[in-house]
């Protein structure tokens, strides 16, 4: 540090008897030094205050207590400049972990909407943060069914994706989408019980559509229920059924229910992130749904799931609470 010192002093000796830029520039390559050596910002004070002390014969108390004051903020300075430093390498660090496992859930967790005859399916899923709790998986042996499951975390970011995951891993062992909807329930129950953790829970809708019967067969477990629209008479109908969320119990029972599917019905599921919009008007989210499904339900389950998101995303500023995820099924 004396030799630090002693180069200090000169320098800014010269400076103060010649000011050119030679000597400017000879100062910034001594900070890169100090720099490289770690020097704290107080020790840079001081060091210069010793230096001004040496070339200025009366050195002003005032100066020198002012310079004191200084060197003690400068202090305070340095080790909140230190914590901010530290925790924006964490918070880079953690930003890096979040986008590998967020592109780790994109590729896992990937659904692809069937095509059969008969039936049209729309579908989107929207995170509200870079990683989502909801999930839909179809299954369908490219014939005569289709099932449609779409569940909801208790919970956010990775852990809520880890248990999504195994979610993925329970319906992939279920290969054939005749299976009824109370014994997929009670299967993923089981898997999710044994494998994530107590305080996790899920809550999933299973929908199962026979196209050689029309006949739609559902269940829940705690999810939020489908919207059943009948064309003929213009009317909606909640398609309720009873179930505790997977994971509490493992040994859930389930209901299971049926309706008849006519031409240009509609089977509308959805998790929550879709009916608990909020707005200055208060309005109901259900009417708001309806009412847009309605106004566009001549056209392409697609298109009325993208013109569903669209006005409620625009009712929330284009700000999502909650995940939003909304799946459509309609007969033609």
């Amino acid at each position: 540090m004396k030799e630090l010192q002693k180069q200090y002093t000169k320098i800014l000796a010269d400076y103060i008897e010649e000011q050119t830029e030679r000597n400017l520039y000879i100062g910034q390559n001594f900070i890169r030094q100090l720099l490289q050596k770690n020097i704290a910002p107080e020790e840079v004070i001081n060091i210069h205050k010793s230096a001004v002390e040496q070339i200025i014969e009366e050195f002003p108390v005032e100066l020198r207590y002012a310079y004191d004051f200084l060197i003690e903020v400068m202090v305070h300075y340095g080790l909140a400049l230190s914590e901010h430093k530290s925790l924006l390498q964490q918070q880079e660090e953690m930003q890096l972990e979040l986008q590998v496992a967020t592109n780790i859930q994109n590729m896992i967790l990937k659904s692809h909407v069937p095509k059969i005859d008969g039936v049209d399916v729309g579908m989107i899923s929207v995170p509200a943060r870079k990683m989502s709790g909801d999930y839909v998986h179809f299954v369908d042996d490219g014939n005569q069914y289709v099932g449609i499951a779409v569940a909801d975390v208790v919970g956010k970011g990775i852990p809520a994706a880890l248990c999504m995951s195994m979610v993925k891993y329970g319906m992939d062992s279920l290969e054939h989408s005749e299976s009824e909807p109370s014994r997929v329930l009670e299967v993923i129950n089981r898997i999710v019980e044994k494998s994530v953790d107590d305080n996790m829970f899920v809550s999933m809708f299973y929908g199962r559509y026979d196209v050689e019967t029309s006949l739609f067969t559902y269940g829940s477990a705690g999810h939020e229920p489908a919207i059943y629209y009948n064309a003929a008479t213009a009317t909606y109908e909640e398609l309720d059924a009873k179930g505790l969320l997977l994971g509490i119990l493992p040994d859930g029972n389930y209901q299971q229910h049926e309706v008849r599917l006519h031409t240009d019905d509609l089977v509308i599921m959805m998790t929550d992130g879709v009916t608990e919009i909020r707005t200055n008007l208060e309005m109901d989210a259900m009417a708001k749904i309806t009412s847009i499904v309605s106004a566009h339900r001549t056209e392409s389950a697609q298109a009325i799931v993208d013109e569903v998101f669209k006005e409620l995303e625009k009712m929330q500023n284009f700000e999502l609470s909650d995940d939003f995820t909304l799946v459509i099924l309609k007969k033609i």
